[in-house]
């Protein structure tokens, strides 16, 4: 069948490959010890992978990643399996999917039952940090989160979340409301050029910032970027409806990624002045995307490309200094392994991903060649009053397969059919693709222990509180 031998072709290439890159050394009891790298994770909230000039959007004005996607290994299938602020920071932190973690929905608390990604790097002899927007924390969008909560991250300067990105509030050690000075991200990215310039040379170091921009509201960039994106000159996608072009909305989410761009050159600056940048593992990318009208849609948990796939690039000289495409689809859940495998670091017994640190050095793919995409309970701008469904499904290089609890509902050919405007879902012609993506997903599910049950069933599970639209009340 056709989706199996795409899963051949890719595996077989991937085998193919020659094995290139440092062996680092995954014991601390090796002979030989290898210099461990420091990591810049740097992400966005709300940055699809379409919105940057190196994937090809004539809208974006991104000449720093541009730049630095030329000189790094980039990720073109990158997927953000539940595409939603909370579940992406739970995988991320803990390596583990949504219905493992139960952070499935926005706003609630993150538990400590798993080794956490800070603690892992804490324990391979790393100072840790984290600049920004947290999100995991459930006690209120402005409220000060304790050491206890804070998943093992030493420098702290956090809020829980703001979409208020102009003298944004922050806390530090202390229940002291602090606030970042003009443009939060571009102050963050100063306190986060501040902490690589500190511990220059004194130690590995594994520092994450998290920016609220380019996220809604689309209109609160400083002035010197949104001069750069006129509405009206603006070239849309073919699966925007034109009488729903949100024209002001792109104008400023395109001003928003300008200024990010600017902040993430910043960065690789202060790696490159700290003669850091051979020492760093330099990665950029985004919790998940933003439909801006694409189908029709607006923001994000919804199974399209332009809500799932994410920018993700790595830079680090010592493993790819030209750039290299990798298409291997990489979900939330890898993230995790995957940067402590680059590191030489334990992976923790509670991770569920999966590590691609040696695919990344040129080796086989690991795992079936897809990742899953879930909506486990839809809420917020997406509750089953507007349209909103449970569903899960696969995406691979080169197709999209999801279901919903009703049965079959989308499959894409994405290479045939980039803007995923003709649904090969039902058609007699495609029974067999069809067939054979339903039972690499039911594979999927039965991998991440998923009963696949309505919304209500989870809520009930981790007792949750939610209201009538499924979201759980939050307060400032």
């Amino acid at each position: 069948m056709m989706a199996r031998r795409e899963l051949l072709r890719i595996a077989g290439k991937a085998g193919a490959a020659a094995l290139v890159g440092p062996a680092l050394s995954r014991s601390a009891g090796a002979e030989e010890q290898v210099k461990k790298p420091n990591v810049v994770f740097v992400f966005a909230d709300q940055w699809r992978a379409q919105a940057t000039g190196f994937a090809g959007d004539p809208n974006a004005r991104t000449p720093v990643l541009d730049k630095l996607a030329g000189e790094s290994l980039r990720l073109t299938t990158a997927v953000s399996n539940c595409p939603v602020c909370s579940p992406y920071r739970a995988s991320l932190i803990t390596g583990r999917y949504p219905l493992t973690h139960g952070v499935f929905l926005n706003d609630v608390c993150l538990s400590n039952d798993a080794v956490s990604l800070a603690q892992a790097f804490r324990s391979g002899g790393y100072q840790t940090g984290y600049i920004g927007k947290w999100h995991l924390d459930g006690h209120g969008r402005t409220s000060f989160i304790p050491r206890e909560r804070r998943q093992g991250f030493e420098f702290w300067k956090v809020l829980e979340c703001t979409h208020n990105y102009n003298r944004s509030p922050y806390y530090g050690d202390e229940n002291v409301k602090l606030f970042w000075d003009g443009y939060d991200a571009c102050a963050q990215t100063r306190e986060a050029q501040q902490y690589i310039r500190d511990r220059a040379g004194k130690g590995p170091f594994a520092l994450f910032v998290s920016w609220g921009p380019p996220h809604n509201p689309y209109e609160t960039a400083p002035e010197k970027y949104r001069k750069l994106c006129k509405a009206e000159d603006l070239a849309l996608r073919p699966n925007v409806p034109a009488k729903q072009a949100p024209r002001a909305d792109l104008a400023g989410y395109y001003a928003h990624c300008s200024a990010l761009d600017e902040c993430a050159g910043r960065l690789w600056e202060t790696l490159r002045e700290s003669k850091l940048e051979d020492d760093t593992i330099f990665v950029f990318t985004s919790d998940h995307g933003d439909m801006l009208g694409s189908q029709g849609l607006s923001r994000k948990q919804h199974p399209y490309d332009e809500s799932i796939r994410v920018p993700f690039l790595i830079h680090w000289p010592k493993l790819c200094k030209e750039g290299r495409a990798v298409a291997t689809p990489f979900g939330t859940p890898d993230i995790m392994p995957t940067l402590l495998g680059l590191c030489g670091l334990e992976i923790p017994k509670t991770v569920e991903g999966t590590d691609f640190s040696g695919h990344f050095r040129g080796g086989p793919a690991p795992g079936d060649g897809a990742a899953l995409i879930a909506c486990y309970a839809p809420f917020g701008e997406w509750p089953k009053v507007r349209g909103g469904r449970e569903y899960r499904g696969v995406r691979t290089q080169r197709h999209t397969y999801i279901r919903t609890l009703e049965g079959p509902w989308l499959l894409f050919d994405n290479e045939q059919d980039p803007y995923q405007m003709k649904n090969l879902c039902g058609a007699q012609e495609h029974a067999a693709l069809q067939k054979d993506f339903e039972g690499l997903l039911q594979s999927k599910l039965r991998e991440t222990k998923d009963d696949f049950q309505p919304a209500e069933h989870y809520i009930r599970k981790w007792n949750y509180v939610t209201d009538k639209t499924g979201t759980v009340p939050y307060t400032n």
